[in-house]
């Protein structure tokens, strides 16, 4: 009898070793560079080109604290130029192809650092030295030179200052 209930454990402990294994394998593996910066990728992309420090990226994100608390999240696709965020957030973005998807964890020295962010009311909406927390989705990247020709394209393709004629060109100042 005492031997009954010890060889039921052991089967049942050999039993959820593959499936701890299976479970294991199956999460995606946080990979950290040799900045600090951990990085998990969700959805592979399409394995072809990455942006890099001159490039725009077209990206959805959304930012938390690791409490969970989101402190900013997209509502549309966003423009960002790759070496005007925070360095790991750029960092990223130079190892995402398009189409991927991944969840970064920022270190307070990739990120604000010591340096408490605040909204628009003047609440702390980030602390100092806190670890942010990103899934990054990259739709498209372009060269900053091709992002700026297309915000000049659309500035002209406004319509006319108030006031003028139809058709008439704006006034200059």
């Amino acid at each position: 009898m005492i031997r009954k209930p010890f060889l039921l454990a052991a089967l049942a402990a050999t039993l959820a070793v593959p499936g701890a294994a299976f479970a294991r394998d199956a999460a995606p593996a946080i990979v950290e560079t040799a900045s600090g910066l951990r990085y998990q990728v969700l959805t592979p992309g399409d394995g072809g080109a990455h942006p890099g420090d001159t490039d725009v990226a077209l990206v959805n994100y959304e930012g938390k604290l690791p409490d969970g608390s989101t402190f900013d999240k997209s509502s549309e696709p966003m423009p960002m130029p790759v070496d005007a965020v925070v360095p790991g957030f750029g960092e990223a973005l130079k190892l995402m192809p398009k189409g991927a998807k991944y969840r970064v964890w920022i270190k307070p020295e990739l990120g604000y650092g010591a340096e408490a962010q605040t909204g628009a009311d003047g609440k702390v909406v980030i602390p100092a030295n806190a670890t942010l927390v990103f899934d990054i989705e990259l739709l498209d990247f372009i060269t900053r030179a091709e992002f700026e020709q297309l915000i000049r394209a659309a500035q002209s393709a406004q319509p006319a200052e108030q006031g003028s004629p139809a058709g008439a060109p704006p006034t200059q100042p």
